[in-house]
């Protein structure tokens, strides 16, 4: 499905209907969430979405397809994620947290910690094999083999895929998954 912004994961169109198993008034957090293509998707079906991004200018292009749509139920914020902690990572803040095409392991604890019991994960982004394919190639941004697994292994497991995908080709892992 393609939005103005970019093309919508296939793991949020496909999955979409478990979103209607928590209250629509909880936060879905898009972390690093670039142009918002995803949160852009979740806010059209009426969710109450958080675009985080350092990227001042991303940020404003979601502004700007937000104020199309004149949709209300949305937050922006401009945080270096990887700088000083912060309130963001509040303890069962969120109904679902979004990260694709980024990875910094330090917050996976944080992550895990706001969402709120029987909320979900969408998390999709790229492997070690993906060096053979071009960037990124810093082992910092690449998960190992089964991490994103392990990091979420005590969760209920809805989904999870590691290996190659093509048009593009990359090699990724990605999870969604239920807080118990």
């Amino acid at each position: 499905m393609r939005h103005l912004n970019g093309e919508v994961s296939h793991l949020l169109t496909k999955y979409l209907p478990l979103f209607h198993s928590f209250d629509r008034e909880k936060e879905v957090l898009d972390l690093a969430c670039g142009n918002g293509r995803n949160g852009l998707f979740l806010l059209e079906n009426n969710f109450n979405v958080t675009f985080v991004d350092k990227n001042e200018k991303a940020l404003a292009q979601i502004s700007s397809a937000v104020k199309r749509n004149r949709n209300q139920l949305h937050r922006r914020l401009q945080v270096d994620l990887e700088g000083a902690e912060n309130s963001l990572f509040e303890p069962e803040r969120f109904g679902a947290v979004l990260v694709f095409n980024y990875l910094h392991r330090p917050l996976f604890p944080s992550i895990r910690s706001s969402i709120l019991k029987g909320g979900l994960i969408f998390y999709e982004t790229f492997t070690a094999a993906q060096r053979k394919f071009g960037r990124p190639k810093n082992p910092s941004f690449l998960l190992r083999e089964n991490e994103l697994l392990e990091t979420f292994e005590d969760w209920e497991i809805i989904d999870y895929f590691e290996g190659v995908k093509y048009d593009p080709q990359r090699s990724i892992a990605s999870l969604v998954a239920r807080k118990p």
